[in-house]
């Protein structure tokens, strides 16, 4: 597993309800969470491959959303 840590914009509690079937759906990404007391709103994520990095990135930003 890869330990992934993006910045976002994530913003609240009903920001994370918005992405939660996105995120959860992907498969190769085993746990994610979104840390709001964060001033760069850390996501962290465990994830099996790059490719998995990509498809977060991409679903995140079908969402309306954006990390880096």
């Amino acid at each position: 597993m890869i330990t992934l840590e993006l910045k976002s914009n994530i913003k609240c509690n009903g920001c994370i309800a918005a992405v939660k079937p996105g995120l959860d759906a992907i498969e190769g990404l085993a746990h994610w969470a979104v840390d709001l007391s964060d001033p760069d709103r850390k996501l962290t994520a465990e994830i099996n491959s790059e490719e998995v990095k990509e498809t977060l990135i991409k679903t995140l930003e079908k969402a309306g959303y954006k990390a880096w």
